[in-house]
């Protein structure tokens, strides 16, 4: 590492320096994706280069045009000044005229050697260049008597009124880039209303369109948002068409997966059909689930989904749940699976719906269960409460899921491994069903990768009894 890099890395850690390198990251930031503090920069430097244009402009045409043109009418009024002040010069008619105008007079001569200024425009350069300007021959004037007048412009008058038109200038390019910001601001608002509508849509709250301003002669960013409400209203219909579809599938299948069942139970129990027969009813109770979950998972959906609310123990129920699965995955040579339980001793009752809180703690753990075959340890779930919010957890020792593939988990019929067969996984509902309960209880559902491993944790705000 060279010497300027260990230099910067130590200046890194000053507190000024470090708000020096915030301010440039968020300068950065807001210039590489903010829309509108580009066009206000872009505004500020087009605002500048004609301010330095015009300016510049008129001092070289002013210097140019006029200074030729002025010159014979100001030598003809420093004569008249100058044969005013008498000759010899008088010092009282000097005063008086320096007084009266923004002037410096210097007089030297055999009889008067007088300067109203210490110093002056012209004096100064003389005094840094070591000579006067070419233009003091074009102010100088000499009398009859020897006495040699220098007239100059104050430096007064020059010192005050640039600093004062100057921050004048200052302060009407703020006020035109503060109107020019707010005329920006209410021009892009309409970008900030498609953003909005945008985000409703890929949340499914289709109920709410951007609004267009300017309905009946919309400029683009109106027609943009017209546009997107007709996708959006698009895509409602299709996934309204889907559900639709769904459903009717799923209640037609209800009453024939019925009948199949009750005849396979008709089945005589001999040993050449009781294999087929037991194969039979686990595809039907499969089948079953599968049409169970769908019409609970359109429930779920629906926005006008009600929950019925009542007071539930958490930690019995989970332990319920965990002794189901434990008794339904045992056999007589192995007492179940185990699950490593992390519940609290005591814990107030809920109001939460008894009926969807189980559904999703038998998923999260059936999920857990699936894919813990030869992990280190056995699946974990975990309970808090705190502060009104009931956080439920759940993580597995397996293998865990590629980071891409985290954000589509809890979507409808996804698996991260497409070529699993139905024996070593379901069809992509119980994660989806369990994201429904906890967004329907006004929760959040979150999954990342645990190493090793899968952890899923539900956060429900729930108020006790």
């Amino acid at each position: 590492m060279s010497a300027g890099q260990a230099l910067l890395r130590a200046c890194k850690g000053w507190p000024g320096v470090r708000d020096c390198i915030r301010v440039q990251r968020s300068a950065k930031h807001l210039l590489a994706h903010s829309l509108r503090f580009r066009l206000m920069a872009l505004f500020v430097m087009l605002a500048l280069a004609m301010a330095f244009t015009f300016v510049f402009g008129m001092q070289a045409a002013l210097s140019m045009g006029w200074r030729d043109a002025a010159k014979p009418l100001v030598a003809d009024y420093i004569d008249t000044l100058s044969a005013g002040l008498g000759s010899p010069p008088s010092i009282e008619r000097a005063q008086a005229l320096t007084e009266r105008l923004p002037l410096t007079l210097r007089i030297s001569g055999p009889q008067v050697n007088w300067r109203s200024h210490v110093e002056d425009l012209y004096s100064r350069t003389e005094a840094r260049n070591g000579q006067p300007p070419e233009e003091m021959r074009f102010f100088e004037r000499t009398t009859a008597d020897g006495h040699r007048i220098r007239f100059g412009l104050s430096v007064q008058a020059w010192h005050d009124r640039p600093r004062y038109i100057g921050w004048a200038t200052l302060a009407v390019l703020l006020l035109l880039t503060a109107l020019a910001y707010r005329r920006v601001r209410r021009m892009l608002r309409p970008l900030d209303d498609i953003r909005a509508g945008a985000q409703r849509f890929g949340a499914g709250d289709f109920a709410q369109t951007i609004p267009v301003r300017r309905a009946h002669h919309p400029d683009e960013l109106g027609e943009l948002a017209a546009t997107i409400n007709t996708m959006g209203a698009d895509i409602h219909q299709m996934l309204e068409a889907k559900r639709t579809l769904l459903l009717a599938i799923s209640h037609e299948l209800r009453s024939p997966l019925t009948r199949a069942r009750l005849n396979t139970e008709l089945l005589p129990e001999t040993a050449d059909v009781q294999s087929g027969r037991d194969a039979l009813l686990r595809d039907l109770a499969l089948m079953r689930d599968l049409v169970t979950d769908l019409l609970e998972s359109e429930r779920l959906a629906s926005p006008h989904v009600a929950l019925h609310r009542e007071a539930v123990d958490v930690c019995a129920l989970v332990q319920d749940v965990v002794c189901e699965l434990q008794t339904a995955h045992s056999s007589e040579a192995d007492a179940g699976p185990a699950i490593d339980m992390h519940v609290p001793l005591a814990l107030p009752r809920l109001q939460l719906d008894p009926t969807r809180i189980r559904l999703l703690v038998r998923n999260l753990l059936d999920n857990a269960l699936r894919h813990s075959a030869g992990a280190s340890a056995a699946p974990q779930i975990t309970v808090h409460w705190t502060d009104g919010q009931l956080s439920i957890a759940v993580r597995d020792f397996g293998t865990g899921v590629e980071e891409n593939q985290l954000p589509n988990l809890g979507q409808p019929f996804f698996r991260p491994d497409a070529a699993r067969t139905r024996e070593g996984g379901g069809v992509g509902l119980g994660l989806y069903l369990c994201r429904l309960v906890a967004q329907a209880h006004g929760g959040s559902f979150t999954v990342r990768n645990a190493q090793p491993g899968l952890a899923i944790e539900i956060a429900l705000p729930a108020a006790t009894v």
